[in-house]
């Protein structure tokens, strides 16, 4: 049966339908049809319609797009997606929710009463909950509820309790990674700066307790001031700029340190460092970035004073080859010109491969904003979101028209799987 014989019946059973059936009501052949015709994201708005229409989308072929988007939280409240291919902004139904970190359509939110989710983006009703804050183990800290929506910190020293903070939601830092095939997860969360952090995957009933800065861990590789989740892994950028690996698919909250030993921290050459200070800077981001070939990256984001003639750039580095020989006896990052035929994710800390059909650009950074945390509260330093892509090769922007004129408190680029 062709495209217009099909037009044809479905107008005449629709013609045919008792007057009082409701769109609700509608026989699921017609139902699984009108979807499969619908784009993307109607595909996604029209399963929220009622409950039939939900349960007959899970039958029904979905349409593919894999292109990268974009999550924003408007001043004004609520969620909203932005596609860049249409430059068009959609209504999201994660109002109500803070966005923490995404992996896929996947993402890590917190909601009033500072409880965690994993929730698909494009239907609330899909939904993990996920252990709550209380239940950390493991470590020598403690999470105590403060009524319904806040919450504290102890630090525990020979079985006393000391309180450490007071807390709510906005002060929740996370990280998500999610196996659409067989439906593993890890979730990785901080508040503010602490010392710790906790996380879980699919079938734990609690947090393990991650330390960052006692006698346990090596002096080189203590704090956490970037972290990057990839699968199992999770990479650390120490306080003292040292790369710290861990590996999180061991068994009862067990963690294995995976590091490699480097005898330097990643310092950006001398000559790099005083050209970048010859302007005042308004905002900057030390960062790591895993790409697929394993070997952390070192990013470095500025946006300077508008008298500098440069308001942002970006430099990427690599460990010199030579930092593991043990006749080095001292050693700089190297500049990466090119990413080649990858493009840079900077909230997802990773890159993917290229692809001109799904609107992935090579050599190029997919960027939102400098700190990365979301700790805009660190002296002197402000958020300055500026959703762009930026090319390595040409030095150029793109920027998106209809982002203009929105206020925005938050963005974060993803790619729907």
């Amino acid at each position: 049966m062709d495209i217009f014989t099909s037009k044809k019946c479905f107008r005449q059973q629709t013609m045919d339908a008792p007057s009082s059936a409701g769109w609700s009501e509608l026989p699921v052949d017609i139902l699984r049809y009108v979807l499969e015709l619908l784009s993307f994201f109607d595909f996604h708005r029209a399963k929220m319609v009622c409950l039939n229409w939900y349960l007959c989308s899970k039958q029904t072929l979905r349409p593919k797009f894999r292109s990268p988007l974009v999550m924003l939280c408007p001043e004004e409240g609520g969620c909203r997606l932005y596609n860049p291919e249409e430059d068009r902004v959609y209504k999201s139904d994660l109002s109500g929710y803070q966005f923490l970190g995404n992996s896929g359509k996947w993402f890590l939110v917190v909601d009033s009463k500072s409880d965690l989710y994993i929730v698909d983006v494009f239907s609330s009703h899909d939904r993990i909950l996920l252990p709550r804050l209380e239940t950390l183990k493991g470590g020598t800290h403690e999470i105590q509820r403060v009524g319904e929506n806040d919450f504290k910190e102890n630090l525990i020293k020979r079985g006393t309790a000391f309180a450490w903070g007071h807390h709510t939601r906005k002060d929740l830092r996370g990280l998500v990674w999610v196996d659409d095939k067989n439906g593993d997860y890890v979730v990785v969360w901080r508040v503010s700066t602490c010392h710790y952090l906790g996380f879980c995957k699919k079938g734990d009933a609690h947090y393990s307790e991650i330390t960052l800065g006692t006698d346990v861990v090596r002096r080189e590789l203590r704090g956490g001031d970037d972290m990057v989740l990839k699968g199992y892994n999770l990479y650390l950028l120490s306080s003292r700029r040292y790369i710290r690996h861990l590996d999180l698919s061991g068994q009862d909250g067990s963690v294995k340190d995976a590091s490699v030993y480097h005898k330097f921290p990643m310092s950006i050459p001398i000559a790099d460092e005083r050209a970048m200070n010859a302007y005042k800077p308004i905002s900057v981001g030390n960062n790591i970035v895993v790409p697929t070939s394993g070997e952390p990256l070192f990013l470095y984001t500025r946006v300077d004073e508008p008298t500098s003639g440069r308001p942002r750039f970006f430099r990427l580095y690599k460990r010199d080859a030579k930092d593991l020989d043990q006749g080095t006896l001292d050693t700089w990052l190297v500049e990466v010109d090119s990413l080649g035929d990858e493009a840079l994710f900077f909230d997802l800390g990773i890159t993917m491969p290229a692809d001109h059909t799904l609107g992935i650009e090579p050599n190029s950074i997919y960027f939102t904003r400098n700190d990365r945390r979301r700790c805009s509260y660190t002296k002197g330093s402000t958020p300055c979101i500026d959703v762009c892509v930026y090319n390595l090769a040409t030095k150029n922007f793109k920027r998106f028209t209809s982002l203009s004129n929105l206020k925005i408190n938050d963005a974060m680029w993803f790619l729907p799987s």
